[in-house]
């Protein structure tokens, strides 16, 4: 049994081919044509000298020609990398280089980037260009557009064998220093990530075509996964309806908006996002629409991962959207998915969610031991069984994250937790952000939880700020709401209310946006230097010296 995810696409497309595979703007595309297109791709990639485990690059926004190439790629076995549409040219240099990208699959609005970092990344040897409208040129690095690409290969099936070894890739850039590729084995990551384990009851689905099979005998069902897709979260709800013959709706731009009239004309069943970050203002976006007859009867499922989703704006969503399953899941790029928690009011607690964790999922502490039920103490979240086989170039992080205990090897990438007495796991936070005040350890999206519960705050980022006597204080970066005023002692009264008094911010900036990717983390490097350039807005004068 071959568990590869180029197979396991053809097997619905086998089944179901006349069903709608992708639907973007005004665009539909069936089972039948993803078929025939990605073959085009794959052997034109083929014919420029693209084979098994050369690098293939993606920059692109959501849509119809991502998804082909994705498809396309794994096809002939090589390996996607996914490009960070907003990274600088620096960035995207180290990218090329750092991955041995070969060829490169880009929008034309990146083409001006592209012919500015081509000229010393030449292992990039083919660039094909998806046109969107703009006026870019690629004629310096002789670009080739999409459809001519297309035009130029076989739409014939007739690729190599393909193995659950092929190697796939996916580039993080975490939450602090530059992007690492995670590399998973095809079985392993379908088994973790990508919809080959029932995430209920935990059991795998045992044979490659079961999940067309369940998809050909079961109704018509669209989702919608509203952030891009270079986050894994995306590639992952996207391959999980490829694989079931499922409808996925696509959009390049997140405008919440335009998400509820996707919804209602689509008749969406399944909405996928990345916590507050793209959560809030949607839920926002709805808010200001009540009282009109929006028809979002079709919606029942609202799932949300990979960052924090504040308790706060959980209980808006099952205010205005009552009767839905609303679930928020964690995990990360080196771990696929680790646990699922079920959405109810009520649940509050600081820090990121409380969830049910899988069979291979635990939490030790930094000797390898499990961390006892009840007993308080914080532990590091740890993934055993189908794992990556690591991080691709760096041999010393990989030994950082990818240890054995006892004989089984876990993927431990630094998100600390606790186990709550019922065995469930409370999340804290990445210990890479963590802020160190008179010796205690506080996570950030603890306070940032808390933060956003206030009024007055739109968005929160927290990072550590220099401090003579405790070495570090609690700093706050804040996005206040438009017309409503904010106070230190206001904010300060209410974070006291949820959190020790050493977590509470003694220094906050204000600032019209918080800067986050466009996955939803926050960027905790930009937060740093606002808390190191910027005036304090706010401040608490008996804790802080502000050279008054």
């Amino acid at each position: 049994m071959a568990l590869n995810i180029a197979d396991l696409i053809e097997h619905a497309i086998d089944t179901m081919p006349d069903r709608v595979a992708i639907i973007s703007g005004d665009r539909k595309l069936t089972y039948a044509e993803l078929e025939e297109q990605s073959n085009r791709l794959g052997h034109y990639l083929q014919s420029q000298g693209v084979g098994p485990g050369d690098k293939v690059g993606l920059y692109c926004r959501n849509g119809i020609e991502i998804v082909v190439a994705l498809t396309a790629i794994v096809k002939i076995r090589a390996i996607s990398v996914n490009v960070n549409y907003r990274y600088v040219e620096a960035e995207l240099h180290y990218l090329f280089e750092n991955s041995d990208m070969a060829a490169l699959v880009h929008e034309r609005r990146y083409a001006d980037k592209v012919a500015n970092v081509l000229p010393s990344t030449p292992n990039v040897k083919t660039a094909i260009v998806v046109e969107d409208g703009a006026d870019g040129s690629f004629d310096s690095y002789g670009g080739v557009a999409f459809a001519d690409a297309l035009a130029q290969g076989s739409p014939e099936r007739d690729f190599a064998e393909r193995s659950p070894d092929d190697i796939f890739l996916i580039y993080t850039g975490g939450t602090t220093g530059f992007p690492k590729g995670v590399m998973w084995r095809h079985e392993d990551i379908y088994r973790s990530l990508f919809g080959g384990i029932n995430y209920v009851t935990g059991e795998y689905i045992e044979g490659e075509w079961d999940l067309a099979k369940q998809g050909a005998e079961a109704a018509p069902f669209i989702g919608f996964p509203i952030p891009p897709m270079i986050h894994g979260a995306t590639q992952a709800a996207t391959f999980m309806a490829l694989f079931q013959g499922r409808t996925t709706v696509l959009a390049p731009e997140f405008n919440p908006e335009e998400v509820w009239e996707l919804i209602e004309k689509h008749k969406i069943n399944m909405l996928f996002f990345a916590g507050d970050a793209i959560g809030r203002p949607l839920i926002d976006a709805l808010d200001t629409e009540v009282g009109r007859a929006r028809d979002l009867s079709s919606l029942w499922v609202l799932a949300s991962s990979a960052a924090l989703f504040s308790q706060t704006v959980k209980e808006r969503y099952l205010e205005l959207l009552p009767n839905r399953v609303i679930t928020d899941a964690i995990g990360a790029s080196e771990t696929g998915t680790g646990g699922l928690s079920t959405v109810t009011k009520g649940q509050m607690h600081p820090g990121g969610p409380t969830v049910k964790i899988s069979s291979t999922t635990t939490v030790l502490d930094e000797e390898g031991n499990p961390i006892q039920p009840g007993s308080g103490v914080r532990g590091l979240i740890a993934k055993s069984g189908h794992i990556p086989v690591g991080y691709f170039k760096d041999e010393k992080k990989t030994a950082e994250t990818f240890k054995t205990f006892n004989g089984v090897r876990y993927a431990i990438p630094g998100d600390w937790a606790t186990v709550e007495a019922d065995g469930t796991v409370t999340m804290l936070g990445r210990g890479s952000v963590s802020i160190n005040t008179g010796g205690e350890k506080v996570f950030p999206e603890e306070v940032e939880s808390v933060l956003k519960g206030h009024p007055a705050v739109f968005d929160a980022v927290v990072v550590g700020v220099p401090d003579e006597k405790w070495g570090q204080h609690v700093g706050a970066v804040v996005a206040v709401r438009p017309g409503v005023e904010l106070t230190f002692e206001d904010l300060d009264t209410h974070a006291r209310k949820e959190i020790a008094g050493y977590k509470v911010p003694r220094s906050v900036w204000i600032v019209d946006t918080v800067k986050r990717n466009p996955a939803g983390k926050a960027d905790y490097r930009w937060a740093k230097e606002v808390s190191e350039t910027e005036k304090v807005d706010l401040v608490n004068t008996k804790h802080v010296n502000t050279g008054a």
